[in-house]
């Protein structure tokens, strides 16, 4: 982690804000670009951040990395002035653990987030408010009563990324919602052990600190030295899910090789053996020469070879005869056979030459005439001279391609695995587990594969056997974990029989007993689970679940083979060493003194463990009062990528070890890409930190990752361009409240995400605006006394205003909004309807609309003025509220600084995660009031664009006349609301034509309302007209030289259609330009004229 990272600010922790003199630092001060904000007032904007800028009114879009600034545009950070540059600097006061006791300080003059969000959740932890009692869950109805969810549990090797901070927002999201909504809510944390991966890791690191294999130190110091690992670095993770917010209760967090789950995992496997489901054979299947081990079809991937392509081999050394040292694939190499006591031979081909060591037959199809003398007959193989039956099989071969005969190597390809088994040919295997050619490799014997494949070329040639190559498009499968390419090998493997598990969940989706939303991945369910095959559950692996059998044997019994199946039966499972011998005893009919027992040394497939995670961090197997209160849980929230992985494994075994479905419903969050539309992965240099987005990171620690990462020197370079490019002052600090309300607004978007940071960096300004809206509308209510019964009251009171109704019909249709969109997991909906209500609704229109209201203090506008400060006060207790289950931190401290906290009664929660969320009260929607005000928003609008149209200043105010012929009485009940947003002296409602100025601005807003500005003596019209006619003097000329291209000889005939069409639409848009300015010198002309007279 890069030292521009600091993570142990959050954890102890109190803003408080000291003045000190000099410069802002580059770390804790935004740039002027975040902090412009969308506009309350000028003024307002003067007295909150001294910030005279202005942003367009739009969602927020982060810098583009220019220093430039807009025409017209300056800004300043709230942090400092020119005058007496200063910043305000975060101190940690709050002990860890403790309550910020924020009242007793200002508020910052300005938003940053790592004081903002500093302290409040160690206090959440602290106080409770995570976990769960058993006893408040048990008998609630999990679909209304209750919520239950286990964390997808990441790698311990790795850390977060913006994936994971993906489904961290969206399930904290909902838990915070329900928990507000007052059901029993439980989001249980845990990591996975990753076996594979951290095996891996660990491995590199001991080999680069102590130059030792893990075969060195064997399997228990090894071990030993990944627990070791895990206890040092497994951290991290929980760690940047603090960091998020992600309210899980830590109490109950897991790990996928603790006790707990080991129990469950060996309960799991002995309970499938015992109802026949799970079993050990000999069988063909992927193997990992790097892993030396096993793995599932589902582990993995595939390249395209469009022909001869040279590939690098990491296990290898490097092919001498390629200067890159790559290995040659994808070309179909024909060598021939030559039949036994005849001159004649037999051509075959295959992509992988050195598997004909293992030949064990040469396929004919039964109907080839070419062939039929040659049924019943053996080639001799060239290195060895074992003799090969030549057998038919019309399955196999086809007559038409290539010669019409195939090898058959039956223990490296699946294909000739099933063609061995039908003709009953020998299995050969001529690889050792790391890839090296075995002892039934003749001469070729030690060498690694691929070296192997090239000596096996020369060596046929020298034979004369060797007739040619040719390119040949094929598919090469390689290890999704490792990166290996994969080879197909029998082995002694562990496997599941899924049919009947497959069959439940299926038919649980089917019947609605299951829902899986989108809808639309139903058809991916189906197509996985009704084409299941068994599953390979063992690893041959050290880290892990070492799997619980064990292989019999009389001490006096010797040359036992464990591998052998027809031994098979020798092999116990039993929860425990003392029950295996026991059952062993039954086996061997023998007594145990005379048994040697040996455990099965592999271990379990990862996804064993975590498709038991449900039921296995509530304590299954036993009937604990987590499991009884807590399973079955309600959702399962993950990515797409993992629906087989790990959802469809764990509705199989929770239906077959617990005759229940794990959960009710499945959300899969779509696939998170980068902006161009790639996968996020460290090889291509394009993962972010989630912490980096949090706290900030400089460009140089950017780059400094990639130096340290894998890629090749051509990628790094790259890849160091495009974050240049994207972050050339590398990510400002956003905190965690703006990542997550960034990423829950790209929840609406399709399967993928393409995920452009700058975007997320934009949502800072949101809690900005927010930050500062909240401050100075706290001003507002800095008198008033709110109560318990507040909403009633003031709903019943006769005092409110049409804005007031308006405000708070508008707060009951977001909360109607957003609480019915979180019910359909439209997490993209619910932020936009709350980030609607507060930027559009609340910070650009009420607050400006009451601001006369609430400084008038006179008697005769007490009432007006306790309405407003009421609604405002509601308006914003609410919308915290409405908005915490997005961005907590921001919320929970806004809520906080609240005017009456701690006086609203015994009922009065301590914070705002365990308040009541809001729902709407239909009785307080107001559907007139709504219209209404779109009506004054609308004449509001007319006047801004007739002012704007005559360049009036906002010092200056003006008279406006309207004309309606059906909106009168609305619109002379919100008079002073007009003036107030619409800069207006005075405002006169279908007055007649005689009292009408003669000189006015027109807007015509439609065929019911005009709106009139009285223009005379604001505008010298003379002034005007130059303005413009020197304007139509720089515009003609490109009309008419444009006129002249487009009228010359040829024109149509020779220019393409493309730059026609170019032409024409300028053509337009200049004849408009002239038409318009010759018009407004018309206008000027005619109301100089009238003023004149």
């Amino acid at each position: 982690m890069s030292e521009s990272i600091k993570t142990d600010e959050k954890s102890t922790a109190i803003a408080s804000y000291v003045l000190q003199a000099g410069p802002p630092s580059d770390t804790n001060t935004p740039s002027s670009k975040e902090q412009s904000q969308q506009p309350l007032s000028k003024n307002a904007l003067k007295k909150l951040a001294k910030n005279k800028g202005k942003d367009k009114k739009e969602k927020p879009q982060w810098g583009d990395g220019s220093n430039k600034k807009k025409k017209k545009e300056t800004t300043t950070s709230t942090t400092t002035t020119t005058k007496n540059p200063q910043t305000y600097t975060f101190v940690n006061k709050t002990p860890k653990g403790g309550k910020k006791d924020i009242q007793s300080e200002p508020m910052a003059e300005a938003y940053y987030p790592s004081a903002v969000e500093a302290a409040w959740q160690d206090w959440w932890e602290k106080q409770g408010f995570y976990t769960c009692d058993p006893k408040d869950a048990m008998g609630k109805n999990p679909d209304e009563d209750k919520f239950v969810m286990v964390i997808p549990p990441p790698n311990v090797t790795g850390s977060l990324h913006l994936g994971h901070a993906l489904t961290a927002a969206v399930e904290d999201t909902l838990t915070r919602w329900h928990r507000m909504c007052g059901h029993a809510t439980l989001y249980v944390p845990g990591t996975d052990h990753a076996g594979i991966a951290t095996q891996s890791v660990v491995e590199k690191m001991l080999m680069k600190e102590t130059g030792q294999t893990r075969h060195d130190l064997g399997r228990e110091k090894f071990v030993e030295k990944i627990w070791e690992w895990k206890n040092e670095y497994g951290g991290k993770i929980t760690n940047q899910l603090r960091c998020l917010g992600s309210s899980v209760d830590w109490s109950r967090e897991r790990f996928t090789m603790d006790q707990m789950c080991n129990k469950a995992v060996v309960e799991a496997f002995n309970q499938l053996h015992e109802k026949g489901l799970l079993y050990r054979d000999m069988r063909l299947g992927n193997w990992s020469c790097a892993l030396k081990s096993a793995i599932s079809d589902i582990e993995v991937d595939y390249i395209e070879l469009e022909g001869r392509t040279f590939l690098e081999v990491k296990s290898h050394k490097g092919n001498p005869r390629d200067k890159n040292g790559k290995y040659e694939f994808g070309v179909l190499t024909s060598f021939a056979y030559a039949v036994e006591n005849s001159d004649e031979r037999l051509v075959v081909a295959t992509t992988r030459l050195e598997t004909m060591l293992g030949d064990t037959g040469v396929a004919i199809h039964p109907d080839d005439e070419r062939y039929k003398h040659l049924h019943g007959k053996y080639v001799v193989h060239p290195f060895n001279g074992r003799r090969i039956p030549i057998i038919t099989d019309s399955a196999l071969v086809d007559m038409s391609f290539g010669t019409g005969a195939v090898k058959i190597t039956p223990a490296h390809d699946p294909n000739d695995y099933e063609c061995g088994k039908r003709h009953n040919l020998e299995f050969i295997t001529v690889l050792t587990p790391d890839g090296a050619i075995n002892h039934n490799g003749s001469q070729f014997e030690g060498m690694m594969r691929y070296d192997a494949r090239i000596a096996v070329e020369d060596a046929l040639k020298e034979k004369g056997l060797y007739v040619g190559k040719e390119p040949n498009k094929m598919r090469l499968g390689v290890c999704s974990r490792s990166g290996d390419i994969l080879e197909p090998m029998i082995t002694p493997q562990w496997y599941v029989n899924c049919d009947s598990m497959a069959k439940r969940a299926v038919d649980a989706v089917r019947n609605g007993e299951l829902k899986i939303l989108p809808q639309e991945h139903e058809k991916t369910w189906y197509y996985w689970l009704e084409n299941i095959r068994d599953w390979c559950v063992s690893r041959q692996l050290w880290w892990g679940h070492q799997i619980p059998a064990w292989f019999a044997s009389k001490k006096t019994e010797t040359g036992v083979d464990k591998n052998d199946m027809s031994n098979n039966h020798r092999w116990v499972v039993a929860r425990c060493e003392e029950e295996a011998l026991a059952r062993a005893k039954e086996v061997l009919q023998c007594s145990e003194e005379e048994i040697s027992l040996e455990r099965d040394e592999d271990v379990l497939d990862t996804w064993f463990s975590s498709g038991l995670f449900p039921f296995s961090v509530m304590g299954w197997p036993d009937n604990t009062e987590d499991m009884k209160a807590f399973y079955p849980t309600s959702l399962l929230e993950t990515g797409l990528d993992i629906l087989f992985f790990w959802v469809a494994r764990m509705v199989m075994m929770g239906l077959q070890l617990t005759d229940q479905l794990p959960f009710h419903t499945v959300y899969l969050h779509a696939m998170v890409r980068d902006k161009d539309g790639r996968k996020m992965s460290k090889s291509l240099g394009n993962v972010i930190d989630p912490l980096e987005v949090i706290n900030g990171c400089t460009l140089e620690s950017l780059l400094q990752k990639l130096e340290a990462g894998n890629l090749p020197a051509k990628e790094v370079e790259k890849c160091k361009k495009d974050q240049t490019a994207d972050f050339p002052d590398g990510i400002p600090e956003c905190g965690s409240d703006a990542l997550r309300f960034g990423l829950l607004a790209y929840t609406v978007q399709g399967r993928d995400v393409n995920l452009d940071i700058k975007r997320v960096v934009g949502y800072r300004n949101f809690c900005n605006k927010l930050w500062n809206a909240t401050r100075f509308a706290l001003e507002y209510v800095s008198d008033f006394n709110p109560t318990i019964t507040l909403l009633d009251d003031l709903m019943g009171s006769g005092k409110m205003a049409l804005r007031d109704k308006f405000i708070v019909s508008r707060l009951m249709a977001a909360i109607e909004a957003v609480n019915e969109n979180f019910k359909a997991y439209k997490f993209g909906d619910a932020q936009q309807a709350s980030y609607t209500f507060w930027m559009d609704e609340l910070c650009n229109l009420y607050l400006e609309l009451i601001k006369p209201v609430v400084y008038d203090k006179s008697e005769a506008n007490v009432d007006a003025r306790w309405a407003a400060q009421a609604t405002l006060w509601l308006c914003l207790e609410t919308g915290l509220r409405l908005l915490h289950p997005m961005i907590p931190f921001v919320t929970e401290e806004l809520w906080q600084r609240l005017p009456g906290r701690g006086t609203l009664g015994n009922d009065e929660k301590e914070s705002i995660m365990i308040s009541k969320y809001p729902q709407c009260n239909e009785a307080y929607k107001n559907t007139a009031a709504e219209q209404g005000m779109e009506v004054i928003k609308k004449i509001i609008g007319s006047c801004r664009s007739l002012r704007a149209s005559y360049q009036i200043t906002n010092k200056t105010l003006t008279k406006f006349y309207i004309k309606t012929t059906s909106e009168a009485e609305v619109i002379r009940a919100q008079i002073d609301d007009i003036k107030t947003l619409g800069k207006a002296s005075d405002v006169k409602i279908n007055v007649d034509e005689a009292s009408l100025p003669k000189s006015v601005g027109i807007d015509v807003l439609d065929d019911q309302t005009t709106v009139l500005m009285d223009i005379k003596g604001l505008v010298d019209f003379s002034v005007e007209i130059q303005k413009l006619e020197k304007n139509l003097s720089k515009t003609m000329p490109a009309l008419e030289n444009l006129a002249t291209k487009m009228s010359a000889p040829g024109y149509e005939e020779k220019v393409d259609e493309e730059l026609k069409r170019a032409n024409t639409e300028k053509m337009e848009g200049l004849q408009k330009k002239v038409a318009d300015i010759k018009a407004a010198i018309a206008n000027f002309e005619k109301l100089a004229l009238l003023e004149s007279n």
